[in-house]
């Protein structure tokens, strides 16, 4: 017999995590359903590790830029303390016991295990079964998409997962995707002395982005070593037991010790039993509406939505479904000045719509654009200055639909055309603000001047 209770969330990653301990809070019974770790990939695999294998990096990069500044630098990088010290610092601060207690501590009830829909409101985990009153709460995240190449499966290779878990350096490697986490960590392992080699089948590598971030993102690589490849596809992949060979489609061959296949990411729905509930198991993400609501009386927040797979969004889209679960006010959802930042240096950050989304939803398009250097505060800085501010404007309206920040605190200097993008603040008011001297983000004032 099913157990009667308000709520029941499946998958406890950051965004089922804050929906079901708010809920909790709220005096709501919620049980909390998760077969891994709670708090999923960020803390223990993405955001939060990879972040600071990247300082680690940076810090090294920095030393040796010393002798373009003030002196000489000899930097022999060890991976072994900055492996140990990522472990220890991600089991101290998200641990999955201390989640658990933390949710149960605000009166929720948690399972491990995996879950299913077997009907409206109907959730099985193993051989008890749940049925929701109120709410049901899809939060269940994304995995690795591995392509379909001839001779990758069964092979040791790595996903994000097994990069940050490395203990030791492989003598080489091939990252398989020029996205954002494969950069990052393409340069990271660089920067500790690894051969690495990056293919990306698109033309241009974070192709999501402006040109100009594609560019600039090759220059960085470049800088470390790094050997790019774009506009190949792998066909083949080979493993001897000690080396990886890849076979493109350019007839080159990419050789390396290890392989990491970065290459996005997607919803794994087809044993959630979506069908019991009138939704689609085969589609590519959960749909929601502007409440986050997927049906009758089921909700979805996280990548699982197809809203883009980063931990601000499932947090965004958290606080929207709370609220509407508990029949509270708030604004719907809006992806307008939807945030991104690929924490390569320099960091490539930008918001809203590229130039090249703009002109094809029928903006008329004015492009503001000035190069980091030619700042103050770029040419203060010197080596390491490399990037550039670029602004997308609705001539029509005068307001900023797009922008991108680009250089050593790109992610930080964002923020201020985030709230420009959202709040639709007028070009001409943006001109007539004061900023201040020397910053970073005083190059905004510059790429307004460039407007045309």
């Amino acid at each position: 017999m099913a157990e009667q209770v308000d709520v029941v969330v499946v998958g406890m990653g950051v965004g089922g995590e804050e929906v079901a301990g708010r809920l909790a809070e709220s005096g709501l019974s919620v049980v909390g359903i998760e077969s891994r770790l709670v708090g999923g990939e960020c803390p223990y695999w993405g955001c939060v590790p990879s972040k600071m294998m990247i300082r680690a990096g940076n810090l090294i990069a920095e030393a040796r830029r010393v002798d373009g500044m003030a002196g000489s630098a000899r930097v022999e990088p060890d991976w072994a303390p900055v492996a140990r010290r990522i472990r220890e610092e991600a089991t101290d601060n998200w641990d999955d016991k201390v989640a658990v207690d933390r949710f149960t501590g605000k009166g929720g009830r948690f399972v491990r295990g995996y879950a299913r829909l077997v009907g409206p409101g109907r959730v099985a985990v193993d051989e008890r079964e749940f049925q929701a009153q109120r709410a049901v709460v899809i939060a269940t995240g994304t995995s690795p998409a591995v392509p379909r190449i001839d001779g990758l499966a069964g092979t040791p290779y790595w996903t994000n997962r097994e990069a940050i878990e490395a203990a030791t350096l492989p003598d080489s490697l091939i990252v398989l995707g020029g996205g954002a986490v494969g950069l990052e960590l393409a340069q990271v392992f660089a920067r500790f002395g690894v051969r690495v080699s990056v293919v990306e089948a698109l033309d241009r590598l974070v192709a999501v982005e402006e040109p100009e971030s594609s560019a600039l993102a090759a220059e960085a690589l470049v800088r470390d070593d790094i050997e790019v490849r774009t506009g190949v596809k792998a066909e083949h992949v080979a493993h001897d037991g000690g080396e990886f060979s890849l076979s493109l489609s350019d007839g080159a061959t990419v050789s390396g010790t290890a392989l990491l296949v970065s290459t996005g990411r997607q919803a794994r729905l087809g044993e959630l039993g979506l069908e019991t509930v009138g939704l689609d198991r085969g589609a590519r993400s959960v749909e929601v509406d502007d409440r986050m609501r997927a049906g009758d009386g089921i909700w979805a927040v996280g990548d699982v939505t197809g809203h883009g797979a980063f931990t601000h969004v499932a947090m965004y889209q958290a606080g929207i479904a709370i609220r509407d679960i508990l029949g509270e006010n708030g604004p719907p959802a809006d992806y307008r000045a939807l945030p991104r930042v690929t924490f390569t240096d320099p960091e490539i950050a930008a918001v809203g719509l590229t130039e090249q989304q703009a002109r094809d939803s029928g903006v008329t398009v004015q492009i503001g654009l000035t190069q980091l250097p030619s700042s103050a505060r770029g040419w203060i800085h010197k080596v390491g200055n490399a990037g550039f501010v670029k602004l997308v404007v609705d001539a029509d309206r005068g307001v900023l639909i797009g922008a991108t920040s680009a250089g050593p605190v790109g992610g930080e200097v964002l923020s201020g055309l985030v709230v420009a993008v959202h709040g639709e603040v007028p070009v001409d008011r943006l001109r007539h603000m004061i900023y201040a001297y020397p910053t970073f983000h005083r190059a905004i004032e510059d790429a307004l001047r460039e407007l045309s």
